[in-house]
């Protein structure tokens, strides 16, 4: 099924990268054990809702990082509107989603890839990616963030660490 290229448009593509993104946030929710399932699925009906409609007109599979910017979600000691307009479904308030999420936390939904960074200088960490050939176009864009995302993925520091201990 996953084979399956060319189905009614662009518009399905963001159903993965979405789907990702908002299972983060209602993972990152869910950790802290303060709201529960039942809030969490209408949480994750209203955002995944929100970013579809956010996105529609800023979804480029051709151009995976035109639009990145505008797709970018992100806390910085500022709440993310569409965050706390999916939050507010489920009565959270503003100062009880600082206490639940990081204060500094960015979410990348770009087709065929989905990432995130936790702090400023954190490591980006990939949450989904697509498996279908990525256009030519998008190699070597992210050079920078790929040398990054390898400190995130890769055990070989601890792996040394053990070594020379």
């Amino acid at each position: 099924q996953n084979q399956r290229r060319g189905g009614p448009g662009p518009r399905a593509d963001m159903v993965p990268e979405i789907a990702a993104a908002v299972g983060f946030v209602s993972s990152l929710l869910r950790t802290r054990g303060c709201v529960s399932e039942q809030q969490l699925q209408v949480f994750s009906g209203a955002l995944r809702e929100a970013l579809a409609e956010h996105y529609k007109h800023h979804w480029f599979p051709e151009k995976p990082f035109k639009g990145s910017g505008y797709r970018c979600i992100r806390i910085n000691h500022k709440m993310d509107p569409i965050i706390s307009k999916a939050a507010s479904q489920i009565g959270l308030s503003l100062p009880q989603l600082y206490q639940l999420l990081p204060s500094e936390l960015t979410l990348w939904v770009d087709p065929y890839e989905v990432s995130y960074r936790i702090g400023e200088d954190g490591s980006i960490c990939v949450l989904y990616e697509a498996t279908a050939t990525k256009p030519v176009s998008s190699y070597g864009m992210l050079t920078c963030k790929n040398q990054m995302m390898l400190g995130c993925t890769s055990p070989s520091k601890n792996y040394i660490m053990t070594v020379s201990s």
